[in-house]
């Protein structure tokens, strides 16, 4: 079976604290594609969300990135509601407070392929799909290219460089 991971895509990094353009822009693109894939029955949904305590700011991450978001219970936490129709339909909903998650990586034991979507294609994503690529060095690991905005168009570019280089395929 084939699981679609829907990394963050949370309030705060599509029009929220951390919001992009680009992030805006994606985000229908992501809702067809997430819309044909349970009308198909293609694929499994897995969903992140980047959670964070009210201490925030203390944390190494906070320090780095001074920048309230994802704050557990806020609405900037909460997943998109253009997408709660399939996040309703998820396999899982997995908390993670970094970047990565090994949370994550329990639940696409049973996968044949993983394809990533979402957002930040230069932490979150990337950061995924190395720790699924290490976890599970044979099984095919893709990223929708078009459903996935960085921070910026360059350092999007560069994670989606950096993740071919690592042999995630890149569509």
């Amino acid at each position: 079976m084939k699981s679609i991971v829907v990394v963050d895509m949370q309030n705060d990094f599509i029009d929220g604290s951390l919001g992009t353009k680009e992030a805006q822009k994606m985000l229908p693109r992501l809702k067809d594609k997430l819309k044909k894939v349970v009308e198909d029955g293609s694929a499994e949904l897995v969903f992140t969300m980047d959670t964070h305590g009210k201490d925030y700011l203390n944390t190494q991450e906070g320090k780095k990135l001074p920048v309230e978001h994802c704050i557990k219970g806020t609405q900037g936490w909460e997943i998109s509601p253009e997408l709660g129709e399939f996040v309703a339909k998820a396999k899982a909903v997995v908390e993670k407070p970094t970047f990565g998650s090994m949370e994550l990586i329990k639940h696409l034991k049973a996968a044949d392929e993983v394809e990533l979507v979402g957002l930040c294609t230069d932490i979150c994503v990337i950061s995924n799909a190395l720790l699924i690529k290490a976890a599970y060095p044979e099984m095919k690991v893709s990223v929708d290219a078009q459903c996935c905005a960085g921070v910026t168009p360059e350092s999007h570019a560069n994670a989606l460089d950096a993740m071919k280089m690592c042999q995630v395929e890149i569509r």
